[in-house]
């Protein structure tokens, strides 16, 4: 398996890239997988449900990336936890519709709760900093 190469800012103090959060190593898991599974959906479906799915994976990777290197972090990660809940609507209405299978709904749910709730701690810790302020 090739390994990863990591970008540090350099002259920035903090020494960790965004790769080495195990948030952005989840959520860029999730998004190969999601990928490859709408692709596989009916061709009546490919501009819409896939289209939509894709672009809301997407934007939440930009979101991550926003969160790590901004100041103001909240607004970021709502907007993390909003697209989730997004893609938790879809993909339920892409099980329903059966273009996923029961397999692959299960994993996409264990997949997004799992980043929710690595979201959600984040928010959390932002919150208690803010709170020290």
């Amino acid at each position: 398996m090739p390994q990863r190469e990591s970008l540090t800012l350099t002259g920035d103090a903090r020494s960790e890239s965004i790769e080495d959060l195990p948030i952005f190593v989840k959520w860029l898991d999730f998004l190969k997988w999601l990928l490859t599974t709408t692709e596989k959906f009916p061709k009546k479906v490919k501009y819409t449900f896939s289209d939509r799915l894709n672009t809301l994976a997407l934007d939440m990777l930009e979101e991550l990336v926003e969160a790590r290197y901004s100041r103001n972090k909240w607004e970021f990660l709502r907007r993390c936890n909003l697209r989730i809940e997004k893609l938790r609507v879809l993909l339920r209405i892409s099980y329903e519709s059966r273009f996923l299978s029961h397999d692959a709904y299960k994993h996409s749910m264990y997949g997004l709760n799992e980043i929710g709730k690595m979201v959600g701690g984040w928010m959390k810790q932002q919150h208690q900093r803010e709170a020290k302020g």
